[in-house]
């Protein structure tokens, strides 16, 4: 009986052990440390709840506020939305798939477009690198059934549908007017700036404020930002997607991530219903390179870019004995570089005969702008890229 006693004591023990170890990993997350008593949760959703797909989905933080990824903020972070999908590791970047949502700029909603039939959804909040914090700020696992019918009511409409009586047809005149003279405009980035893959979008207005979504007020609206897409249709609500950011929270910034290469990005405001205004405001697309250097400029026949990127004119040849260098050896003269290490032999002839009495210089390692012998017909000129210099028609 001892032996028995004992063994399930032991049983019981390690039982408690583990469930010890797991509420613990749950209740760890990354280095960024949440306040006592923050939730995050479904504003108009509730467990078992029937949807039509797209539905517009609002998401609740309590003792905390919503800052975009990248934000050094206390006690703030960005949402993510699991579906279909269990806790990831909360001490690691939460994943950015399908099935993990992210809305690292500050999103407090979604248009949800989910196939028909059931699904699971849960909000977790992410601190400035995409990690939980500590302990982890996550909203209870709902259970939610898309309708098959497109019509399907959404969770707020079928709360109010019974009370309200049916609402006529939005008109023309429906829509916002925005005032004379209204611009919204990309502080930072400038437009061919090279930035690095991870960035922060600054955003402008004048002569109109900047309110969130859903507040009616004039002159007034909330910011989207364009990603490498067209000017969407002006006359119906802005897309929500990964090419199309809603800041409905009333941000004047965010930190996005893009991948390697030449982006557009461009600004347009919408209304409380998220409408362009009547004029629409937006800005004056931008073209960035995300990760790497921006196109040179090419100068014509006889010019040169100076430091600030502007084409002047190329200084003439340094003169030897009166007479002015041939152009294919200006950059092997001794003035110029303090030896020629990759003249040819006919350069170096000819260089001898028109300065006999220069005395050889040591040679040196090359600096930036040292030039180098181009093919026949060229000649080479101080240039900022990785090579110092580039090869132009004589």
């Amino acid at each position: 009986m001892r032996t028995i006693a004992r063994a399930i004591a032991t049983l019981l023990l390690s039982v408690a052990v583990a469930n010890s170890t797991l509420a613990q990993s749950k209740a760890t997350g990354g280095p960024t440390p949440s306040p006592e008593g923050a939730k995050v949760y479904f504003v108009d959703l509730k467990d078992g709840a029937v949807i039509g797909s797209p539905t517009t989905i609002h998401f609740g933080l309590r003792g905390m506020g919503v800052a975009p990824a990248g934000s050094d903020k206390a006690n703030s972070g960005h949402h993510h939305l699991l579906i279909d999908a269990e806790l990831p590791p909360l001490d690691e970047p939460i994943p950015n798939d399908p099935n993990h949502m992210h809305f690292g700029g500050g999103q407090t909603e979604v248009d949800l477009a989910l196939t028909p039939g059931p699904h699971t959804l849960q909000l977790l909040l992410g601190d400035r690198n995409h990690i939980p914090h500590s302990p982890p700020v996550m909203s209870e696992l709902i259970h939610v059934t898309v309708a098959d019918a497109a019509s399907a009511p959404s969770p707020t409409a079928a709360a109010t549908a019974a009370s309200s009586p049916p609402a006529a047809p939005a008109a023309t005149g429906a829509r916002h007017s925005s005032p004379p003279d209204a611009k919204t405009y990309i502080v930072s980035p400038v437009d061919g700036a090279a930035v690095p893959l991870t960035l922060q979008v600054q955003f402008g207005l004048d002569n109109m404020v900047v309110v969130r979504a859903g507040v009616d007020m004039p002159n007034s609206g909330h910011h989207h930002l364009l990603i490498d897409a067209p000017l969407p249709p002006l006359d119906e609500p802005i897309p929500n997607d990964e090419n199309h950011l809603h800041f409905g929270a009333g941000q004047t910034e965010a930190t996005i991530t893009l991948t390697p290469g030449k982006h557009t990005l461009q600004l347009l405001l919408g209304d409380a219903n998220h409408m362009p205004h009547i004029p629409p405001v937006f800005s004056k697309p931008i073209t960035i390179f995300a990760g790497e250097a921006p196109q040179q400029k090419t100068c014509k026949l006889g010019e040169t870019l100076d430091p600030s990127g502007a084409c002047t004119p190329r200084v003439a040849a340094p003169a030897a004995n009166g007479r002015p260098l041939p152009r294919h050896i200006e950059s092997n003269h001794p003035s110029h570089r303090g030896g020629a290490p990759f003249e040819t032999p006919m350069h170096r002839t000819a260089r001898q005969k028109l300065a006999p009495s220069s005395p050889a210089a040591p040679d040196a390692a090359p600096a930036f702008n040292d030039l180098r012998p181009c093919q026949p017909g060229m000649h080479s000129e101080s240039f900022p890229n990785p090579n110092g210099y580039r090869c132009v028609p004589n």
